[in-house]
């Protein structure tokens, strides 16, 4: 292996916990601070890549110095221009080598026209190509493919039908990308002869740009020409069945054909064959549960070992939900993987990005939240973390499974062993959500360890999540709720003129950020439980109630009597007593008698 050195270097260093992902830049400006950043900046990055690349293959002349010493070809730009002039069959050869499409398709009409024979392997390559890029330009092929949900709806049993305009749906958008009687299918018609490769080749790309039934029409062409289909070929057919049949049991049956087909043209499955089949069979409702295991004991008998996408399937086909998910499927799955490190070996595997909720580890993850079972969590953790597992996963699919993860933890696990994973996932692994910091907020609550909140409002800050209302409001009541000691106090304070500033922002690129009733008193008490009257009075935060018309709590006017009366200041007890008969409060007469009584008023102030 070229790469073993490198691996067994990187196996002697390990994760730095304060350190932002590796592919971020160094550099306090350009490092994310959330999961909206960590998105942004990763995608910027990938831009930038595929922007050069572009400059690269459109202006290649501006690339033709070469000033290393010594020269290595393998780390220079890819020469990506046609270096052969004229009609011939080698040229066509190099603008096929090239993936010029339209290039080749030109030229290969051209060698028609002036009689030349074009050899079969050639225009094999050509069709592969059509087929490939679905006779579209090769730049078009960088853009996502959209592909349709994989699952069906579940329907009454003894109907046992998918519903037909969900079907049409799915082949309507895919069939748009298989133009009629476009240049793929124009080449086949004409050519003088044609192999296995090119009715295996059409198939193929038919399937793939969603032309499903020509695919199977071209399968029945193939078969009356006493032509032998290869093991790619009846995948392509078999992931195409959910888009021939409309009924689970016909869709079951065709895939059936399909397999006794490879038996009878000695075709051997691989891994390949049994993922499509499990993936079809995700689509085909209660017969996909019955047939299933019967697929996997085949893959056991064989002696094919699965991918993480035969197990995806194998969740997705048994699991509509909590309420109707097998426990055993998943403790049965998760003894299959836990002692595994994968590789790639399917396209789903990790990979593929439009079943984003689907993938393995998300998947198990989900269920795991859902069960609420902490150890079954710790086990797909270990798995997932074992060998290279967690590369399957991208950044927003790793944050995803590491927020689920976290918040069963704030749910089911101690406070320190809460903390200690916070502290080593933060910000290396993932970015808190500010669900995810509720979360971590009702789990001090739960062990009355509130004196972390500072630490945790710092994080807050840091991830930008400061003017998130529902936590601001979650922070201010867990610190108002009971006193503590002074020196919490304090550090509450701290936190209570922070979020006063965030209220009094006027940037130019903020909208204002309005006070509520009940973040305005909690700042309140927190300024008057250390004794910082000036900030509670002469900065007007009891008169800002009336200013901004809300009405705060009998907990609030109690302690701010308190405090006038521990400075022992009359004049704010009788301010204090006129706003809460402005304000209409049914405390107003309370307060008015515990003035008379707990303060020397003058005749005046009488």
């Amino acid at each position: 292996d070229k790469l073993a050195v490198l691996q067994t270097l990187a196996s002697t260093v390990k994760r730095d916990p304060t350190a932002a992902h590796y592919m971020f830049q160094d550099d306090p400006f350009l490092m994310p601070r959330n999961a909206a950043n960590s998105r942004l900046f990763s995608l910027s990055k990938e831009s930038g890549r595929n922007a050069a690349k572009y400059i690269i293959e459109h202006f290649p002349q501006y690339f033709d110095k070469n000033f290393a010493e010594p020269n290595i070809p393998c780390l220079m730009p890819e020469i990506l221009t046609p270096q052969i002039e004229g009609v011939s069959e080698e040229a066509l050869k190099e603008r096929i080598h090239l993936r010029r499409v339209k290039d080749s398709v030109d030229l290969f009409d051209q060698l028609v026209q002036a009689g030349t024979s074009v050899s079969l392997e050639t225009t094999n390559s050509l069709l592969d190509l059509l087929c490939f890029y679905g006779d579209a330009e090769s730049t078009v092929e960088k853009e996502e493919e959209q592909k349709e949900d994989l699952e069906e709806p579940e329907v009454n049993a003894s109907e046992q039908k998918a519903p037909k305009r969900q079907l049409q749906r799915g082949s309507q958008s895919s069939g748009s990308r298989w133009r009629e009687n476009n240049n793929a299918e124009r080449i086949f018609k004409i050519m003088p002869e044609r192999n296995a490769h090119s009715y295996c080749t059409m198939i193929r790309g038919m399937v793939k740009h969603g032309a499903s039934a020509k695919a199977y029409d071209t399968y029945i062409d193939l078969l009356n020409e006493r032509h032998k289909a290869d093991v790619h070929t009846f995948n392509a057919l078999i992931t195409a069945v959910p888009y021939l049949k409309e009924r689970f049991l016909e869709r079951w049956e065709l895939a059936k054909v399909f397999l006794n087909h490879m038996a009878q043209q000695e075709v051997q499955p691989n891994l390949l064959t049994f993922n499509a089949l499990l993936k079809t069979l995700r689509r085909c409702g209660g017969v996909g549960r019955s047939m299933s295991l019967l697929v996997i004991k085949e893959m056991e008998a064989l002696d094919i070992e699965p991918s993480l996408a035969t197990y995806d399937h194998l969740l997705s086909i048994f699991c509509r939900g909590v309420d109707v998910c097998p426990p055993g499927i998943i403790l049965e799955v998760l003894e299959n993987v836990e002692k595994k490190s994968f590789t790639p070996q399917d396209p789903d595997d990790g990979t593929d990005f439009s079943t984003s909720d689907n993938m393995y580890c998300l998947n198990l993850g989900e269920k795991c939240c859902d069960l609420k079972d902490i150890k079954l969590a710790y086990r797909l953790n270990k798995a997932m973390e074992k060998g290279d597992n967690w590369k399957f996963l991208d950044m927003d699919r790793l944050n995803t499974y590491w927020s689920k993860f976290f918040s069963l933890l704030c749910m089911m696990e101690q406070i320190d062993v809460v903390l200690k994973w916070y502290k080593d996932m933060y910000p290396s692994l993932f970015y808190p959500t500010p669900k995810n910091i509720l979360d971590l907020l009702q789990a001090l609550d739960a062990a009355n360890h509130l004196e972390a909140i500072p630490s945790v409002w710092e994080d807050v800050k840091q991830m930008g999540f400061s003017r998130r209302q529902d936590v601001l409001e979650e922070l201010l009541s867990l610190m108002t709720r009971e006193k503590h000691p002074d020196e919490i106090q304090l550090a509450f304070a701290n936190c209570a003129e922070d979020i006063k500033a965030v209220h009094e922002q006027t940037g130019r690129e903020q909208a204002p950020f309005e006070w509520t009733g009940s973040a305005l008193g909690h700042v309140a008490l927190l300024f008057s439980r250390v004794g910082r009257t000036q900030d509670a009075w002469y900065v007007n935060m009891i008169e800002r109630f009336q200013q901004i018309n809300r009405i705060p709590t009998d907990q609030v006017m109690d302690e701010f009597l308190n405090c006038a009366q521990q400075t022992n200041s009359p004049d704010e007890a009788i301010k204090l007593v006129k706003l809460a008969a402005s304000l209409g409060l049914p405390s107003s007469e309370r307060l008015k008698s515990r003035t008379e009584k707990e303060f020397d008023l003058s005749e005046k102030q009488k």
